[in-house]
Order: C-alpha cells, then sequence, then structure tokens
C-alpha cells in the first residue's frame, strides 16, 4: 500500500467499544490508511480476537488492546497511556455505546437511565479530558464522538437512549468551539446499523426495517467506518462542531 493510502501513517488512534460492530470496523479502517490503533473493550477475550481480526486484515497493522470499563477513570487513563505509548494521540474516538431500557420514559428504571448517560456520555467526556492532559491539548488533534439520529428526533421507543445520544450531541458542540483551533470535535449520527447491538430493534424484520430508509437498506459498520475517517483526516481539516448524519437519507424523510 503506498503512502497516499495510507493518509494516516504516523498517527495514533484511540478506539473505544471496538471488540466488534462499528468499533472493530472503524479500528480497521484506521489502521488500513496507516494509524496505530488501540482498542478498548471490557471483555478481554472478544477484544483480543478483534485485534488479532484487524491484524489479519490490516497485516502491517499496530494494534494495541486494552479490555476494561469505559465507566472506570483509570481503565480510561490505561487505554490512553497505550495509545500514547504507540505514538502520541492524534485520534480519539468515542464508540462505547449501551442501551439497557426500552419503552417510555415515565417507566424507565433510573438506575438504568444513569448508567446509560454514564457510559453514553460522561464516559466520552473523561476520555477527551484525558486525552487532552495526555497531549492531543498540546500537539492537537481530531474527536469523533458516535451518536445516533435518535439522538435528533424521537423514537418513542429508545427514548432515554436517544436522550443520552442528543447530550452527545450538544456536549461534542460545546467542546468543538473550546477545543478549536487544535483539535477538532465531530459527532456522526448513524441510523440502524447491521450489527448485534441492533438486533433488539430489528430481529428478523430487517426487510421491513429498510424500508423505511430511501437507500433501501440498512447500515453497515463499513458505512460508518468511512465517514469517521474522513472526519479525522486533513481532508475534513475545517470541519468541527458537525454532526454528520449517516443514515442511508432517513431522517429526510421526516420521519422515524
Amino acid at each position: 500500500m503506498s503512502d497516499a493510502t495510507r493518509p494516516l501513517s504516523g498517527k495514533s488512534a484511540l478506539i473505544t467499544g471496538a471488540s466488534r460492530g462499528i468499533g472493530l470496523s472503524i479500528a480497521t479502517e484506521l489502521a488500513a490508511r496507516g494509524a496505530a490503533v488501540t482498542i478498548t473493550g471490557r471483555k478481554p477475550e472478544p477484544l483480543e480476537a478483534a485485534a488479532a481480526s484487524i491484524r489479519e486484515a490490516v497485516p502491517q497493522a499496530r494494534v494495541t488492546a486494552v479490555a476494561g470499563n469505559t465507566g472506570d477513570a483509570e481503565h480510561r487513563a490505561e487505554a490512553v497511556a497505550a495509545a500514547v505509548a504507540a505514538g502520541g494521540i492524534e485520534i480519539l474516538v468515542n464508540n462505547t455505546g449501551i442501551n439497557p431500557t426500552f419503552g417510555s420514559l415515565l417507566d424507565a428504571d433510573l438506575n438504568a437511565v444513569r448508567k446509560l448517560f454514564d457510559t453514553n456520555v460522561v464516559a466520552a467526556l473523561g476520555y477527551i479530558q484525558e486525552a487532552h492532559r495526555a497531549g492531543m491539548g498540546t500537539s492537537g488533534g481530531a474527536i469523533v464522538n458516535i451518536a445516533s439520529v435518535a439522538g435528533l428526533r424521537s423514537t418513542g421507543v429508545i427514548a432515554a437512549y436517544g436522550a443520552s445520544k442528543a447530550a452527545l450531541i450538544r456536549l461534542s458542540e460545546e467542546l468543538a468551539w473550546q477545543l478549536a483551533p487544535s483539535i477538532r470535535v465531530n459527532t456522526i449520527a448513524p441510523g440502524i446499523v447491521k450489527t448485534k447491538f441492533a438486533e433488539a430493534l430489528v430481529g428478523a424484520g430487517e426487510e421491513q426495517a429498510a424500508r423505511a430508509y430511501p437507500m433501501q437498506r440498512l447500515g453497515t459498520p463499513e458505512d460508518i467506518a468511512a465517514a469517521v475517517a474522513f472526519l479525522v483526516s486533513d481532508q475534513a481539516s475545517w470541519i468541527t462542531g458537525e454532526t454528520l448524519r449517516v443514515d442511508g437519507g432517513l431522517l429526510a424523510t421526516g420521519s422515524m
């Protein structure tokens, strides 16, 4: 692979929640573009399998796996330190997300909602603070937070999750101007992407769910990875504070 096709060579990226699905695809794409990648996930075995998958797809990849709970400050510090040891930290992708509650907010278990916001919003801010202290504040870089179209429009089904993703989008906008001009902060809001995480929403009804999308298909992890790769690249050097909808045109229809 030529240097022209490895535009992230010399950069070090940290991708959270990368043991499978969207996070794994993002890590693989950034590795293919030359970045050293540090990946996180809760369980060591799936995370090591993900690291092996990246190395298989990108034989020259430099991959570090750091297992732990994203809500744990010590784990976040360890993951950021690993990325710094791999060559600095110029790229941070906050992909970790959970959705333990469905349905009406009036019936939502408040402990579950607290955990959801702590994982989806507070931990993302914690990673950004840690990365800033560890060198990104001096050297600059790019941050991408993975939100959801549910953070842009009400669903009535994943209400608490959507509220947390709306908070993440707002957090990103605040940070975009606070960290400029050396650090860019953007958000991606995917529609339904074919992952294990989305199975609770789609189940066996993928074909029916896809009819709501103008592109007539659900998203793939690779769709999101390509968008992330663009936003962290020099080609996006004048883009910050943006929420990029990668949703197959869903929100253009005016409905969810």
